[in-house]
């Protein structure tokens, strides 16, 4: 964390932004309490951006919406059953939520909504003590009842009361923990930790859509390795992503020194690494590190050892494809999601031929061809999944990913693989053919699709020749 003067320093110019003081003004002018709540506090104080504006006050739903309308110029009470009135102000969009007392009944995470009348209270039932501070307005009085920011200091993640109360109440709040290690960095209190192995069968009662967002957030971060080992670690992930856990028992044949598992979480930072350093200032790209965490996944069910005591795992990309379009819509990923990763992980495979021996213009073709809109993440996947300790194996096949790359990037501005079509399409093989729509029309589609793999553009008069040809032997 740095300085506690430069935390006063980013509290006290957050204190002063529009936004803030607008609605500190307007609410103290009420007689009503208002504080920042929450994470802009935590991030104040830990010299991160910030970017989300909560508020917590003592005035209902009604009155929020009443006293913020004048000095902003947008509202939104979608979350007024919850007390939660959001506008936007300066350009900058605040949720303002009434303090809350709520109770939770055990069969679910949705509590019965009560409003609450200290910020204590308020404070008290959030997930976590970095979480559970508060900065008054306009007074700018920090109120943390919980040690917030001595656990911020000392990189601790603790909840507010005992953590089997907060966990059994909503035990969403494991995951969470699990985000929170990895985008802040910190670790998760021992006796924490013994309450989510304790806990981990209470996310039966979290909808999958919650579950999904939340380990979304994780894979999001700089480094989601700390927080998928929490999760192996007590449990949570054996209940929701169990194909993770699985790999700590399998040996990965590239290399013997590590098992797959330990082989996986090497291949998702050098996938990040790399999309980093490839696309600076992209959005994270959720898709991309799913595969780099998964792509490995069929090594379980495929495992074999051979004569001499040689462990195989033969067409474990095919299976593991299957795995994990199984597993992604289990927890209801878009489609989009499902079939970039199950894609990625069929054709993680499919370069390492290339070392071995050189591959002809065609097969290149058909690699950007079977890769599709999916062949940027399969460069970085391909690159990231080499974690051998020998440098002269990894610079070999560093260089020969640059060669195939290069191949590919001369061949697309020569022949415009980028979208390899035939030279002919639908309408013109049945004009030629003198055939309706149907099998046959796919059938010769397919044919010449082939020959535009083999042979490059042939064009269209050429294309026809070799068109008749075929359909007249067939």
């Amino acid at each position: 964390m740095h300085s506690v003067a430069k935390a006063i320093i980013s509290l006290g110019e957050l204190a002063d932004s529009t936004p803030v003081a607008a609605l500190a003004t307007a609410f103290s002018q009420a007689g009503r309490q208002l504080a920042l709540v929450g994470g802009p506090v935590r991030d104040a104080f830990l010299g991160r951006a910030v970017t989300d504006l909560d508020f917590t006050t003592d005035a209902l739903p009604d009155e929020i919406l009443a006293l913020i309308s004048p000095i902003s110029s947008a509202q939104w009470d979608i979350g007024r059953e919850f007390g939660t009135i959001a506008a936007r102000i300066a350009g900058q969009t605040v949720e303002i939520t009434t303090y809350r007392a709520d109770l939770y009944d055990g069969a679910s995470r949705k509590p019965v909504v009560a409003f609450g009348d200290t910020l204590e209270g308020d404070l008290v039932r959030r997930d976590f003590t970095i979480n559970a501070m508060a900065l008054r307005l306009p007074e700018r009085v920090l109120v943390d009842p919980w040690g917030g920011v001595e656990h911020l200091v000392a990189g601790r993640i603790t909840t507010p009361g005992p953590p089997e109360v907060s966990f059994g109440d909503d035990p969403l709040r494991m995951l969470r923990a699990a985000r929170f290690t990895s985008q802040l960095g910190f670790t998760v209190d021992p006796g924490t930790v013994s309450a989510m192995v304790a806990l981990a069968p209470r996310l039966e009662i979290v909808s999958v859509e919650r579950v999904a967002d939340e380990l979304s957030k994780l894979l999001k971060t700089a480094d989601p390795v700390p927080g998928i080992r929490l999760l192996v670690e007590t449990g949570i992930a054996q209940l929701v992503l169990p194909e993770v856990p699985a790999l700590r028992l399998e040996i990965d044949e590239h290399a013997h020194h590590k098992d797959v598992y330990e082989h996986s979480l090497t291949v998702l930072q050098q996938a990040i690494a790399l999309e980093t350093s490839r696309n600076p200032g992209a959005a994270p790209d959720l898709a991309l590190r799913i595969a780099a965490l998964l792509h490995d996944i069929g090594k379980p069910a495929t495992r074999k050892i051979e004569s001499g005591g040689i462990v195989t795992f033969h067409h474990h990309d095919v299976v593991g494809s299957k795995l994990a379009a199984r597993r992604l819509k289990t927890l209801h990923f878009d489609n989009d999601t499902i079939a970039a990763v199950s894609r990625l992980v069929e054709l993680h495979l499919r370069f390492f031929g290339y070392t071995d021996a050189a591959w002809t213009d065609s097969a290149v073709r058909r690699y950007v061809r079977d890769a599709g809109d999916q062949l940027e993440r399969l460069h970085i996947l391909t690159r990231a999944d080499v974690t051998t300790r020998n440098v002269r194996k990894a610079d070999r096949l560093s260089f020969a990913y640059d060669d195939l790359e290069e191949r590919i990037a001369a061949l697309a501005e020569a022949e415009g693989i980028a979208a390899v079509r035939p030279d002919l399409d639908g309408e013109q093989i049945m004009a030629i053919l003198g055939i309706a729509p149907g099998r046959e029309v796919g059938e010769a589609y397919r044919f010449l699709l082939d020959l535009r793999l083999d042979e490059g553009p042939l064009g269209v008069d050429a294309a026809t020749s070799r068109l008749l040809a075929w359909y007249a032997a067939r």
